[in-house]
C-alpha cells in the first residue's frame, strides 16, 4: 500500500515507531554491533590488550588452523552442539511422552529442572567428587562388589564433562517442549486414542507436528546456547587458578585461556578474536541451516 493510501492511523503508527525502535537500536549497536566488528578487526591484528594493536592480516586464522589446541577445542565444540544436544532432545522427548499423562508430572518436572538454576561451579564441584576415586559413585560400585573406576582418567574426562552437560540441561528443554505439547488440546489425544493409536503414533502424529514451532526454537536455542557454555568446564577441570587440560577445551574456553586466562595469561587478544570470530561465522551458518531445515507451515488449533 502507497504512502497516499495510508489511513490516518496508519500514519500516526508510521511517526511513532522511530522514537520507539530507535533507544533500543542504539543500544543494540552499542553493546553488540560495536563489539562485534571491534573483535572482527581485533582479529586480523597482533594485540596484547595494552599497546596498540599491529596489523597482521590473516595470519591469526592460519594459525589456528595449524593448532592443535583450537582444533581439539572446535571438536570438543562441535561433541557439545551436536552430541549432548541430541542426546538432551531424545531424552526430553522420551519425558515429555512419560510426562504428559503421569499424575504429578509438575513436581517431577521441577526436579529434573532443578540443575539448571543451581550455579555451574557447585556442579562441577558436586561432578568431581561424584567421579573421583573414592567418590560416591565408587562407594555405590563398591557396595555391590565391584573395583573402583578411575573416572576421571585424561581419556575420559571430556565423556565426563559431556554427560554433565546432559544432566544439567535435560531439564530445561523437557520445561520448552512441555509447554508447547501443554497447549495443544486433550480432546486431539482422545480422538487418536479411539482411532487405535499407539503413545509413539500419538508421539508422531498429534504432538511433534502441533508443537514443532516450539521444537524449532528449543533447536536454535540450544545451538546458541552450547557454544557458550564455560563455567563448567572451567570449575570442573581447573585447578587453583590454573586452566584445564587443552583437551578438555571448548571454543569458549580456548578465547578464555588465550587471554586472561590461567594462573601466566598470555594476552593473545587479536588471536583469541579470531576464534571467537571463527565461532559466531560456525554458529550464524548453523542457525540459518536449522532454520531452513525446520521450516514448516503454522498449524492453527
Amino acid at each position: 500500500m502507497s504512502a497516499t493510501t495510508r489511513s490516518p492511523l496508519e500514519r500516526r503508527r508510521g511517526r511513532i515507531f522511530a522514537p520507539f525502535l530507535a533507544p533500543a537500536l542504539a543500544l543494540y549497536t552499542a553493546l553488540f554491533i560495536g563489539p562485534t566488528l571491534y573483535s572482527l578487526y581485533t582479529s586480523f591484528t597482533d594485540w596484547d590488550g595494552i599497546n596498540s594493536p599491529q596489523w597482521a592480516g590473516t595470519r591469526n586464522y592460519s594459525q589456528l588452523l595449524n593448532d592443535p589446541a583450537f582444533r581439539s577445542a572446535f571438536g570438543n565444540t562441535l561433541k557439545i552442539v551436536f552430541g549432548v544436544g541430541a542426546a538432551i532432545f531424545v531424552l526430553s522427548f522420551g519425558f515429555m511422552l512419560m510426562l504428559r499423562e503421569m499424575r504429578g508430572r509438575r513436581v517431577i518436572r521441577g526436579v529434573i529442572f532443578l540443575p539448571h538454576i543451581v550455579s555451574s561451579v557447585v556442579l562441577a564441584i558436586f561432578w568431581g567428587v561424584l567421579l573421583s576415586l573414592d567418590g560416591l559413585l565408587n562407594q555405590a560400585l563398591d557396595g555391590i562388589g565391584i573395583d573402583p573406576v578411575e573416572w576421571l582418567r585424561p581419556g575420559w574426562t571430556m565423556s565426563a564433562v559431556l554427560v554433565a552437560l546432559v544432566w544439567i540441561n535435560t531439564g530445561y528443554y523437557v520445561t520448552i517442549l512441555m509447554a508447547g505439547v501443554d497447549r495443544i488440546p486433550v480432546s486431539f489425544y482422545e480422538a487418536a486414542r479411539l482411532d487405535g493409536t499407539n503413545a509413539w503414533q500419538r508421539f508422531r502424529y498429534v504432538t511433534l507436528p502441533l508443537s514443532w514451532d516450539v521444537t524449532a526454537a528449543a533447536a536454535v536455542l540450544w545451538t546458541i546456547t552450547s557454544v557458550k557454555i564455560f563455567e563448567f568446564i572451567l570449575a570442573f577441570g581447573g585447578n587453583q587458578g590454573a586452566l584445564p587440560p587443552t583437551y578438555q577445551w571448548n571454543n569458549a574456553m580456548f578465547v578464555y585461556g588465550e587471554t586472561v586466562g590461567g594462573i601466566t595469561p598470555v594476552n593473545q587478544f587479536g588471536y583469541a578474536a579470531a576464534s571467537a570470530v571463527t565461532t559466531l561465522v560456525f554458529v550464524a551458518v548453523l542457525v540459518i541451516v536449522l532454520r531452513r531445515l525446520m521450516r514448516r507451515e503454522p498449524l492453527q488449533f
